[in-house]
């Protein structure tokens, strides 16, 4: 598990925040860490960072961003392949489960649309990343009025929760697997290499499609780089395809 660190700071506030997150989440709470992976807690954000490669930069969740707030804005809404692929549509906005959330872009879009979106993680770092990513939104004047109501983190085991689902059944499940990620670009040697380097890849991904079926109310989505197998071997009753992904769509109430 991660050591937990709080950087640069005498704020009481701060330093029992760390605590709180550290024993919450079951990390190790440290006052200084040379070298490794860590998650660093500032007076700002929570992010996870590898100490003895700087170049690779924090990974942290900020719905505000100026890339996300120009998505919500401009990014196509109802347009997008996001959204035609869960079959958002005028008159019909459904409710989705996705259950590979990480950081929670794919969530947020679809939330900024209007869809209520339970989220569930398995990784407890990415889950306090996460959670700590939701909790800054409330304080958003552009986020506080709408994001809390329509994104909720579930922490555990996917193919576990989607058996045993105890909240409202979602119109559509989502999911994104991790893949191996072989091209070289930003995204990959920043987000993608610590996430892999901590998580390793999906071993059990394909066990997802099945209950996701079960549980659906009309569709399961599965995101897939274009060049990708369909999930557990099985076609889909329609693709929505772009450059580089696409949105393999199983209909289940046929």
């Amino acid at each position: 598990m991660l050591n937990l660190m709080v950087e640069h700071t005498d704020n009481p506030l701060v330093l029992q925040n760390g605590k709180t997150i550290a024993e919450k989440w079951g990390f190790a709470f440290v006052t200084e860490q040379q070298s490794g992976m860590a998650l660093v807690l500032s007076e700002h954000y929570l992010s996870l960072k590898q100490l003895d490669d700087p170049k690779l930069g924090a990974v942290y969740v900020d719905f505000a961003s100026d890339a996300l707030t120009f998505r919500r804005l401009h990014g196509g809404g109802k347009k997008e392949a996001i959204a035609k692929a869960v079959g958002l549509k005028k008159g019909f906005v459904p409710q989705v489960l996705d259950a590979t959330a990480g950081l929670g872009r794919d969530a947020f879009v679809l939330a900024s649309l209007g869809c209520e979106v339970d989220m569930i993680e398995r990784s407890p770092v990415v889950s306090a990343l996460l959670e700590d990513g939701l909790q800054r939104a409330e304080s958003e004047p552009q986020l506080m009025e709408w994001l809390p109501k329509r994104m909720r983190l579930h922490f555990g085991k996917a193919p576990l929760l989607l058996n045993n689902w105890q909240h409202s059944k979602p119109d559509v499940v989502y999911l994104d697997p991790m893949f191996p990620h072989r091209k070289k670009s930003a995204l990959v040697k920043k987000e993608m290499r610590l996430f892999q380097q901590l998580l390793g890849p999906d071993e059990d991904a394909d066990d997802l499609l099945t209950p996701a079926l079960a549980l659906a109310g009309r569709r399961v989505v599965v995101k897939r780089p274009e060049s990708a197998p369909h999930l557990d071997g099985k076609t889909p009753s329609m693709a929505i395809t772009g450059k580089k992904l696409r949105f393999d769509v199983y209909f289940t109430n046929l």
